[in-house]
C-alpha cells in the first residue's frame, strides 16, 4: 500500500509540473476562459484538479483556433467558382500551343552535319 501512495504521489507530481509548463509555454491565444496568469495560478493552488481543468477546459486545441487553415488557391473552392468557362478554355488553348511550339522546336532535324 505504501509503494502505491508513493508511486501516485509522484505520478501526481509529474502530471503537476508538465501542467504548469503546458500552461505557461502555451501562447495566450490559446488559453480559454480566463487569462493565462489566471490558468497558472489554478494549475499551482490545485495541483492535480487544476491540471485536470487546465487540459479539459483551458485549453484550446490547434485546430481550434477559429482560423482556416491556409489552402493553394486551386485547392479553394471559392478561387476555382471565380475562375470563369472561357477564362479556362483560353489558358488551356495558350498552353496547348506552346507545348505544341515546344515540340515542334524538338523535333526539327539537327543542322547539316559538319562532318566531312
Amino acid at each position: 500500500m505504501a509503494r502505491l501512495l508513493i508511486v501516485g504521489g509522484f505520478l501526481a507530481a509529474v502530471f503537476w509540473v508538465y501542467s504548469i509548463v503546458d500552461c505557461a509555454v502555451q501562447p495566450a491565444t490559446r488559453h480559454r476562459g480566463v487569462s493565462k496568469a489566471a490558468w497558472i495560478a489554478i494549475v499551482v493552488l490545485l495541483p492535480v484538479i487544476g491540471g485536470i481543468l487546465w487540459f479539459v477546459i483551458g485549453r484550446r486545441r490547434a485546430n481550434d483556433s477559429g482560423t482556416r487553415p491556409v489552402i493553394a488557391p486551386d485547392d479553394d473552392p471559392a478561387f476555382l467558382r471565380s475562375i470563369s468557362k472561357t477564362e479556362q478554355d483560353a489558358r488551356i488553348r495558350r498552353l496547348e500551343e506552346e507545348l505544341a511550339r515546344l515540340d515542334e522546336e524538338t523535333d526539327e532535324p539537327p543542322a547539316s552535319d559538319p562532318r566531312p
